[in-house]
């Protein structure tokens, strides 16, 4: 079973990183670029480009490496840390996204938008683009999002549970058949052993976390990490008391939510409400 690999060690440049991987394992393959570029289907210059760190590659290419090394999400984590670099990403989601790719478990709340890792291809296009991204890079990033699904689906996931305010699912997608689509994804991650989803209805009243999003990342040394939005903000904090707090917020909402059982009932009923025609 593949080992889920921390993705910050040896070379802290997610660039140079990104092509000493590729280096080791094409070489622990006993593959010449020539031979790599044949058994991927793409051209060995685009890899010979990628190993001396002249280029990224697309997403695409990215998962496909993945996929043949076993690595699940690894080189997409650093594809997007790379990318990160180029378009100035904030540097505390860098170390974020780096981190979550190592994380034995993921315990997430969510105020208004349903997270990366549960989203459908329309629904991060349609949140990405309220971002303001456009064009060949909006392309780009839901591509790079959707490979990051795989996080949850591969051969040794983490443990998963996202609580979900009310207002994350009164919240559509402006195209009813894609809307269905989310609610009907979100309903089969709900299914899956490694996976738990809550609602927190508005009934639940006010609680510690009303104004934010969460994830806690608990690593394979033990630790625990937090990530909190407010907003356009993003903060990852990881000294022991603020995350504890935080934890005990958490243990509170859950309190509050509805049943994995319940909260499957709850997400049918908005299903069922949705229009089957997109015209009506």
């Amino acid at each position: 079973m593949p080992q889920r690999r921390l993705v910050t060690s040896r070379s802290q440049e997610p660039r140079q990183r990104f092509a000493e991987e590729l280096r080791k394992l094409r070489a622990q393959h006993g593959l010449s670029l020539r031979q790599f570029g044949d058994r991927m289907g793409w051209d060995y210059s685009l890899f010979g480009k990628m190993e001396k760190g002249e280029t990224l590659g697309g997403p695409e290419v990215v998962q496909a490496m993945d996929q043949f090394f076993g690595t699940p999400g690894m080189f997409l984590a650093l594809w997007e840390l790379a990318m990160a670099d180029r378009t100035q990403f904030r540097e505390r989601y860098r170390q974020y996204m780096a981190l979550e790719s190592d994380a034995v478990s993921l315990w997430h709340f969510a105020v208004s938008v349903l997270p990366g890792l549960l989203q459908t291809p329309a629904y991060a296009r349609e949140v990405l683009g309220a971002g303001g991204l456009k064009g060949e890079e909006l392309d780009q990033q839901v591509k790079a999002r959707m490979g990051r699904r795989e996080l949850l689906a591969g051969e040794d996931p983490p443990q998963f549970r996202t609580i979900l305010s009310e207002a994350v699912l009164r919240t559509p997608l402006r195209d009813p058949l894609e809307w269905r689509q989310q609610l009907e994804y979100l309903l089969e991650v709900g299914e899956r052993d490694e996976a738990t989803v809550q609602v927190a209805p508005f009934g639940a009243g006010l609680h510690g976390l009303i104004n934010s999003d969460v994830m806690f990342l608990r690593l394979p040394e033990g630790r625990t990490v937090a990530y909190v939005e407010n907003g356009y903000r993003g903060e990852l904090i990881e000294d022991a008391a603020p995350v504890e707090r935080l934890q005990r917020a958490y243990d509170s909402v859950r309190d509050l939510a509805l049943s994995p059982a319940e909260s499957r009932k709850f997400i049918l009923r908005i299903l069922e409400e949705v229009p089957c025609d997109p015209s009506t």
